[in-house]
């Protein structure tokens, strides 16, 4: 039994840690040489760590944990076979063509008599469009334009179609839907995050936060 030991590889210079984001695979999964396997956080970049060998990998940490630099992240077993349910299914049979099926198949079928395309009605560009009042009332109230029918003319949108689409029941879309709660959740930021957040505090802190006007 060959075992590998994968340690994290130096980043750059300056990390002494990363965070692993992500597992692209599961314990006991079997992974092929250069497959990415896990995603990790620096201060700089989130990286993929490749697999370098193909085996059976065995996990040896969390996500969220920090890893030092050279740490043991995961075991391959290079000596393990590699499953058979990869193995791709047969192709299928390729069918015998005949000359005949040959000689029909290359036959220009007759072109097909073309249909009468229908007329189209001619539309007015007044159709769906509010009057000023109309869209007035539309904005304030964010109503959707489609779904109002107008009865002005040429199908314009009148002041009166609005009204009495809002009486019908048509409320404003900001309005609808509105059902979003107080809850809170607490979510753990990646190491890139955090170190973006300590470098603008400390800006903050060692500024001096004054402007002087000497006329």
């Amino acid at each position: 039994m060959s075992v590998l030991e994968m340690k994290v590889p130096s980043p750059g210079e300056s990390i002494s840690e990363v965070e692993i984001a992500e597992w692209l695979v599961d314990d006991g999964d079997y992974v092929e040489k250069d497959q990415a396997i896990a995603e990790v956080d620096s201060d700089k970049a989130t990286l993929e760590l490749p697999a370098e060998e193909s085996g059976v990998i065995t996990l040896k940490a969390e996500v969220g944990d920090a890893v030092a630099v050279g740490a043991v992240v995961c075991h391959i077993d290079t000596s393990a076979p590699k499953p058979e349910g990869a193995a791709s299914a047969d192709p299928a049979p390729v069918q015998e063509t005949t000359p005949e099926a040959t000689t029909k198949a290359t036959e220009k079928p007759k072109d097909p008599v073309p249909n009468p395309a229908p007329v189209k009605a001619k539309e007015s560009y007044a159709a769906g469009t509010p009057s000023v009042a109309a869209k007035k009332i539309i904005e304030e109230n964010n109503i959707p334009v489609q779904q109002i029918h107008g009865t002005g003319k040429d199908g314009r949108i009148t002041k009166q179609d609005v009204l009495a689409a809002m009486a019908a029941g048509f409320s404003s879309q900001s309005a609808q839907g509105w059902g979003g709660t107080r809850d809170t959740e607490a979510v753990k930021m990646k190491m890139l995050r955090r170190k973006i957040a300590s470098r603008l505090v400390a800006v903050k802190n060692e500024t001096a936060m004054l402007t002087t006007f000497n006329e």
